[in-house]
């Protein structure tokens, strides 16, 4: 009798590496010599303060341009020492690639996971690598066993990291990027023996409007465009710091006030969605200044000539390159003028202040709430995802702009009131809301395109009709 033999084919293995050509093609500061890859600068070209060193082979055996690219533009200015480590450990780079392909693409995800997966692995005292292979000995199926065995070593290390002092939000972001790295590499029950407390322990405030006067007749002028946008725009730092000219181009130079910014979703947190903002006058008026000094040059800082891709914001420690800020920068420059201004104050028992740059956010929340603006719009503005039903977007630029200049968004209220602000105060005192009437006055305009002119006129005929029908509602009452 004939028997068939079965032969199992071995599994295929895709070989193909990188190369050094498609390396070259990605615009970053790498230095090769020999079978290393030098990095002597970051991606702003300031020298590193320790040059870090990577095997070539390590990066060509990643496989994915794309990977590599984003790895290094992720970690390369704030946590160069932390490339290696990814290098070095396949599970790590599964990781990376976990942001990169199947989440937002964040590159500060990646860094700050990759920084505390390594703060984990030191205080186990093995590699990224050989804590998973532990819970896989053999092939891909972890062992029960080691899993329960980890899930102590989970809880060991938060008992050590709640000991050392750190903040219950610092502490639940540590064990997050612990579980994420073992899920991501195919253990996926890793768990604590009962969830964390999430309590906010130092809350801050949104800080009074004399107080942000008070930073701003402190300020030159870059930094007084800064705070006026981020008070009356509603930006996140991060966001804001990725702003270019072509952003604000269109209205700016035409005068219109307020300018309208499209935020486009690749620059917003998350990368979910894109929405729109305004620059009230304030913010515009500091704007055309700035951008004017940039035109004209400074004495520490020559001409410079404005593009569509010029970021809104210049570095100024850089004179003969035209580079952008980070968050970083913007974090820096509200932090110092609150502390001058006296606009902050350190908490008890902690390095952070009660006044900070994302509190400016909530200065705007709360000014356009205070103008009774629905609170989908509010949310929309700032760049929140918002029910899927409620389609903001959809109402055009034109409508959210009369919105916006109903709710008199201001940081310097003038003493001088005009007719509109006086009919405001006579309609507030029968008991009316004019900035409820205003809202929906635009709402029901719709798109359409006028003048500072045409607006004040209509504001003024809506206003005006509506104190007549409250004093005529009046009369025949009695």
């Amino acid at each position: 009798m004939i028997e068939r033999v079965k032969t199992i084919a071995p599994a295929i293995v895709r070989q193909r590496n990188l190369t050094i050509d498609e390396l070259k093609s990605l615009n970053l500061p790498l230095i090769f010599q020999g079978d290393l890859v030098i990095f002597e600068k970051s991606l702003n070209l300031r020298k590193l303060q320790t040059p870090i060193a990577i095997e070539l082979q390590k990066i060509l055996e990643a496989k994915e341009k794309g990977l590599v690219d984003y790895i290094i533009r992720s970690c390369l200015n704030e946590r160069s020492s932390v490339i290696p480590y990814i290098f070095d450990n396949e599970t790590m780079l599964k990781l990376a690639r976990h942001f990169l392909r199947h989440c937002s693409g964040s590159n500060k995800s990646c860094m700050l996971y990759a920084v505390n997966v390594k703060r984990y692995a030191q205080w186990l005292g093995y590699s990224p690598d050989q804590i998973i292979q532990d819970v896989k000995p053999v092939g891909a199926v972890p062992d029960p066993i080691k899993v329960q065995n980890h899930c102590g070593f989970l809880n060991d290390y938060l008992a050590e990291i709640q000991d050392s002092g750190l903040k219950p939000n610092a502490v639940s972001n540590l064990i997050k990027a612990v579980k994420t790295f073992y899920r991501v590499n195919g253990v996926k029950k890793i768990e604590l023996d009962e969830p964390l407390s999430r309590k906010v322990t130092y809350k801050d405030r949104a800080p009074k409007p004399e107080e942000i006067v008070t930073m701003l007749d402190m300020a030159p002028t870059r930094e007084c465009f800064i705070i006026t946008a981020l008070a009356t725009g509603g930006f996140r730092e991060g966001t804001f710091a990725k702003l270019k000219y072509r952003h604000v181009k269109e209205d700016l130079e035409a005068g219109i006030i307020p300018i309208h910014v499209h935020v486009e979703a690749a620059i917003t947190k998350g990368k979910y969605h894109d929405y729109d903002t305004f620059l009230n006058a304030e913010a515009s008026y500091f704007l055309k200044l700035y951008m004017q000094e940039r035109r004209l040059g400074t004495p520490g800082m020559p001409p410079e000539q404005i593009t569509d891709d010029s970021p809104l914001i210049r570095n100024s420690h850089i004179a003969n390159r035209v580079h952008g800020v980070t968050e970083k920068t913007i974090r820096l420059i509200v932090h110092n003028l609150a502390v001058k201004a006296k606009a902050t104050q350190k908490l008890p028992d902690s390095w952070m202040y009660s006044v900070r740059t994302h509190s400016i956010r909530k200065f705007f929340k709360k000014l356009m709430q205070l103008a009774k603006v629905e609170p989908d719009i509010i949310e929309y503005m700032m760049g929140h995802t918002i029910d899927t039903y409620s389609d903001i977007q959809n109402f055009g630029t034109e409508t959210l702009r009369q919105i916006y200049i109903a709710a008199a968004i201001m940081i310097r209220v003038n003493v001088k009131t005009n007719k509109i602000d006086q009919l405001k105060l006579i309609l507030k005192s029968w008991g009316l809301n004019p900035e409820e009437i205003l809202t929906k006055d635009a709402l029901m305009r719709g798109n359409q395109t006028e003048t500072s002119e045409q607006v004040e006129t209509r504001q003024m005929s809506v206003l005006s009709l509506e104190l007549k029908e409250a004093i005529k509602k009046e009369v025949l009452e009695k």
